[in-house]
């Protein structure tokens, strides 16, 4: 509504005509900006020159004189951008800014944000006319955002920022130093004391913390606008926990309300204390979203974006302030650093809302983008050299400060994970291989253990040898010599299980994987038998000569076991029970080392619950043999202690036949473990070693598929196939223990499928137990 005829007459009618060419300024730009697409660039470099001759640091000190010299340039800079006048009819003005705000809904950076935000991209936006109030009307005029809590810590407590004698845009853009809300006590002692009302109002109506734009006018406050503040997971799980506790809302509304990525944000590195301790800061400023991140310096969003997206490179994106625009490079670094803005700016709400680690308003930081640099004091820091940002505390270090795991004490977690627990019917438990991986499980809320790969254990270096000793052995007397020094080792690591997972189940699936994985790979034995041959002809001695020739007759044998064992898709080849089935031996000695563990457990005390699990299965029979072999093992083996100990035999349902036959296979089995990884794998005829490289990338961009299935389980085709299993089990056995061990068990999403199918347990990572305890109880409310 602004143009030079109403100006003239605010002019009249006014004293301060500071105020009215500073709003006549700021209109014009932000309608150039916004409207025509003009960049900033050119407003903001005319008005630092405008200050330099100035000797100001402010853009409101305008007089009369120089207010129509940046007038006329600004209209200048429009004319020559936009190669048209700036409209004068207010009408015009209000109609083209309509569309200014329907057309950035449907803009690349719109689009971004609502795929990081999962946010339908049909929503479609409002556009909101209302009546103007100014903040830069002098000394008694403010303008600001406040926090009914702090979006960092959630603690009770007004938190913000506000600027005098400012508009709004000074605050979140950024690109001024802010003063903290809690200097409007002091300053404007009344208008404070009414906000403080006025949130408390607020979060009793809406039940939720609160993000409230404000403007003073003249000494009176005037609410802008209201609505659920951002903050970062750990603000959002003491707020819930505390208005639960304050009676604004259930215990089921605090667990609702907490999304599963931000227990996970309690699973991501921090920097060590003692690291921090020993490390000397270069720069501190505000921390509003905590976390560690490590990574090289990008100076804007695209490099960012390039670095981390193409070149897997970790980035620290590094801006004096940010922008809508900025987004996409924001997402893709590890943490953000900006040298100008406040709690409330741009940059620290969305690094609040996607738990990136932020340092905003760092102002010991000097950047020079066209240099690529920034400098602290006489340190120069030049784009691509590492720097590592600490989120919690505000401060800025040079190089890679190593980071570690956090522990999950925070006491507002353990409530909020304690609530889901009462509400979720889903058990969950965790795929664990030793014991230091159980114990971090059960400290982390697991009801078991859902997979224990037992190929793990053979990789050690004091167990390679044996176990290629027995993939090299041509007879079976030979082999079970092999298997017979890896008995002991095996005993060891279920024993250590056991006694982790004291009263809990522990699913142990035996060998799985080819036996080719446990060889040197075919080039590499190429390679190393050419170099021994050059080597050989060097050798002066004849102990040398036959040291090399029994190294070369070792790299021969393994070379053509390679070429027996070889297989053209291995994933589909010998592995799992048929691997068992071709080699007994093996099978018995891993169960016999099960049951010794389990029974000297016992004898110790222990409540064992072990449950052998026999892998990718496709038919009946194959497992009518193996449990006949294993079971007789078994009762052999308990033959020589005081104590019989209760044991569990089931399959991995992974090949669709398995599937589609669970009737049968359940007259065998006593529990169900879907392996949802290989039975994608099956089902769609996608290697799941090639999906992050192969035609699926493409199909997730054209939205031929919606989701990786690899990440999520498929509900149309791989959910069917488990509900085939499911029902099709339990009506052979009705007791029949049914659980999930890929690493779809710790997917939301899949979690959710899981639940609706009646299965008993999902078993996951050990870090990812937290999300799926929350997940499972979103599945029950849901």
């Amino acid at each position: 509504g602004l143009n030079d005829q109403v100006v003239q007459g605010l002019i009249d009618q006014s004293a301060n005509t500071s105020f009215v060419y500073d709003s006549y300024r700021r209109f014009l730009q932000m309608f150039a900006c916004v409207v025509f697409g003009i960049p900033h660039k050119p407003f903001d470099d005319y008005l630092s020159s405008n200050r330099r001759k100035h000797r100001s640091d402010s853009n409101r000190d305008i007089t009369i004189e120089d207010g129509k010299e940046i007038v006329a340039t600004f209209k200048e800079i429009i004319r020559r951008y936009a190669s048209r006048e700036f409209p004068t009819d207010p009408l015009t003005q209000l109609r083209l800014a309509t569309e200014a705000v329907f057309r950035s809904s449907r803009g690349h950076r719109a689009t971004i944000y609502r795929e990081a935000a999962a946010i339908p991209q049909d929503i479609g936006t409002a556009v909101n006319i209302v009546t103007m109030v100014f903040g830069n009307m002098g000394s008694d005029s403010a303008t600001g955002v406040a926090m009914s809590r702090n979006a960092s810590t959630g603690e009770h407590e007004l938190e913000g920022d506000y600027l005098p004698n400012a508009q709004g845009e000074d605050v979140v853009s950024g690109t001024q130093h802010t003063k903290a809300i809690g200097d409007l006590k002091l300053e404007m002692p009344e208008a404070y004391k009414e906000l403080e009302t006025v949130s408390a109002k607020l979060e009793n109506h809406f039940r939720d913390m609160q993000d409230i734009e404000f403007t003073i006018e003249r000494g009176k406050l005037w609410l802008l606008q209201t609505r659920r503040a951002k903050r970062t997971a750990m603000a959002a799980i003491r707020v819930a926990v505390d208005m639960s506790d304050e009676g604004l809302i259930t215990r089921e509304d605090a667990v609702r309300r907490i999304k599963p990525e931000q227990i996970d944000f309690f699973l991501h590195p921090q920097f060590d204390a003692s690291t921090l301790r020993a490390s000397k800061s270069i720069a501190t400023g505000l921390n509003v979203s905590p976390g560690a991140a490590v990574g090289i310096a990008a100076f804007d969003a695209d490099t960012a974006q390039r670095w981390a997206k193409e070149d897997g490179r970790p980035v620290v994106m590094v801006r004096p302030e940010t922008k809508p625009e900025d987004v996409h490079g924001m997402l893709a670094a590890e943490g953000i650093l900006t040298s100008r803005g406040g709690r409330t700016s741009h940059a620290a709400l969305v690094a609040r809302q996607f738990g990136k680690p932020a340092i905003i308003g760092c102002s010991e930081v000097k950047i020079d983008l066209k240099a690529r640099q920034m400098m602290v004091g006489e340190m120069v820091i030049s784009e691509g050299d590492w720097i590592s940002v600490d989120g919690t505390h505000g401060d800025l270090y040079i190089g890679q400060l190593p980071t570690i795991t956090p522990d999950m004490s925070n006491p507002y977690l353990l409530t909020i994970l304690g609530w889901a627990d009462e509400i979720r019917k889903l058990e969950v438990w965790a795929n664990a291989d030793n014991p230091q991986d159980a114990i971090r499980a059960r400290q982390n809320g697991a009801e078991g253990i859902g997979l224990c790969r037992t190929e793990h254990m053979f990789f050690g270096p004091d167990r390679l040898a044996h176990v290629q000793e027995m993939i090299m052995a041509d007879t079976v007397t030979s082999r079970k010599e092999a298997l017979d020094k890896l008995l002991p080792m095996q005993r060891a690591d279920f024993d250590g299980l056991f006694r982790a997972m004291d009263g809990l189940p522990v699913i142990i699936r035996l060998l799985d994987p080819p036996l080719h994985e446990f060889l040197p790979p075919f080039d590499e034995l190429v390679k190393d038998l050419a170099d021994l041959k050059v080597r050989m002809r060097h050798c002066r001695t004849l102990s040398e000569i036959d040291e090399a020739l029994d190294q070369i007759r070792v790299k021969e044998n393994y070379r053509e076991r390679l070429i027996n064992l070889r297989e053209d898709n291995p994933m589909l080849g010998t592995r799992g029970v048929r691997l068992g089935i071709l080699y007994p031996e093996i099978t018995t000695m891993q169960v016999r080392a099960i049951i010794e563990a389990a029974c000297e457990c016992a004898n110790d005390g222990i409540d064992v619950k072990p449950e052998i699990m026999i892998p990718l299965a496709s038919h009946v029979n194959e497992l009518r043999i193996q449990r006949q072999l294993l079971d007789a093992e078994a009762q052999e083996v308990m033959k020589d202690y005081p104590i019989t100990v209760t044991y569990k035999f089931g399959t991995m349902i992974e090949i669709p036949r398995a599937a589609l036959t669970a009737d049968e296979i359940a007259e065998t089995t006593d529990f169900f473990s879907f392996g949802t990884n290989d039975l994608t794998q099956t089902t769609y005829g996608i290697s799941r070693d090639d999906a992050e490289s192969s035609f699926l990338v493409s199909y997730l961009q054209q939205n031929i598929l919606t989701d990786n299935p690899f990440a999520t389980i498929d509900s149309q085709g791989v959910g069917k196939l488990m509900k085939l299993a499911v029902t099709a089990g339990r009506k052979t056995r009705p007791d029949l223990e049914i659980g999930i061990c890929g690493e779809h068990g710790g997917d939301p999403k899949s979690i959710r499928l899981c639940h609706n199918l009646g299965l008993d347990y999902v078993s996951c990572s050990a870090f990812r137990v937290p999300v799926a305890r929350l997940a499972a109880a979103h599945a029950t409310m849901n």
